[in-house]
């Protein structure tokens, strides 16, 4: 825009002059001046083109050194952000291999709990009912006749030794006690022994499949699968708790398990599914908030019809 505000006013200059001299005549000195004057004029327009030529290509070569720094910089910032974003999905993994080994550690806890909540229920049913045995004695030896002080001189031998005989020799092994095998089947679950635990609770529910503890036997099952990434052994066992123990308190986690178990497949509408189930049937469970978490984290509707 100033060059060309320059070079118009120079051409105005140099029409006017050139107009006076025609219009009428001029001393030549005059003249002379004013084409030196407009010399001059020319020259110093086209030492300040040169000067801007310059200026411009200064600002060019700065201009282009800061866009590759700049590139580089980006270029620096992405291979910065892909190295955090590593670290942090190994936090993720890591983190979620410990919530997995924190959350049965929990649910152990939890059956231990209940166990014992089990055993002192039953301890006081037997106290309750050795109470009433003791004062069942009490009233019948109070209203009983007195008892014959003739000594028995002939008595006669008891054939039961039954009840004091060992075993036989080279009998099968005493079959272990439910509390046993289900706390050792708890303690090597968390320990990670996952082969162990697995065969005591298969015993557990072959020997005690009546008991209260059973479905979680059986949940622990789906567990251990679920740990070993066997996901098809795992969304059968939890199946067997859904049907065969409708009433036991592990049914949230057991279908909740399941839906992870079936996105591990990639069955995705089926875990969505049985996460929205979770959902509809325990609300206010820590299995429904994760169930929502879940379904949140794979961009799935939360809603579900009650």
């Amino acid at each position: 825009m100033k060059i060309r505000t320059i070079v118009i006013f120079a051409a105005a200059v140099f029409a006017g002059a050139l107009g006076g001299s025609l219009i009428g005549p001029r001393p030549a000195e005059a003249v002379a001046r004013e084409i030196i004057d407009l010399q001059r004029d020319v020259t110093t327009l086209l030492q300040g083109q040169k000067d801007m030529s310059t200026q411009i290509t200064q600002d060019h070569t700065v201009l282009k050194t800061l866009v590759e720094q700049a590139s580089d910089n980006v270029g620096k910032l992405n291979a910065t952000m892909g190295s955090v974003q590593k670290s942090v999905q190994d936090v993720q993994a890591n983190s979620g291999a410990r919530l997995d080994t924190m959350s049965t550690q929990v649910q152990g806890l939890s059956d231990n709990l209940e166990e014992i909540k089990s055993r002192l229920g039953k301890l006081n049913q037997q106290l309750v009912d050795l109470q009433s045995a003791v004062q069942s004695i009490d009233s019948k030896v109070s209203g009983a006749a007195p008892a014959s002080t003739t000594p028995n001189t002939n008595p006669r031998p008891s054939n039961d030794v039954s009840s004091n005989s060992a075993p036989p020799a080279g009998g099968p092994p005493p079959t272990p006690s439910a509390d046993m095998l289900y706390s050792n089947g708890l303690r090597d679950i968390t320990s990670g022994k996952y082969d162990l635990a697995r065969q005591e609770f298969q015993d557990y529910l072959k020997y005690y499949a009546e008991t209260d503890l059973a479905s979680n036997a059986q949940f622990y099952l789906g567990e251990i699968a679920y740990h070993q990434k066997q996901y098809q052994d795992a969304v059968a066992e939890y199946d067997k708790v859904l049907t065969v123990y409708p009433k036991s308190f592990k049914l949230a986690p057991a279908r909740l398990r399941k839906g992870m178990a079936l996105l591990d497949l990639g069955q995705k509408s089926a875990g969505v599914r049985e996460l929205r189930e979770v959902v509809r049937r325990y609300p206010g469970t820590e299995e429904e908030r994760a169930a929502r978490a879940k379904l949140k984290e794979l961009g799935v509707a939360v809603t579900v019809a009650r």
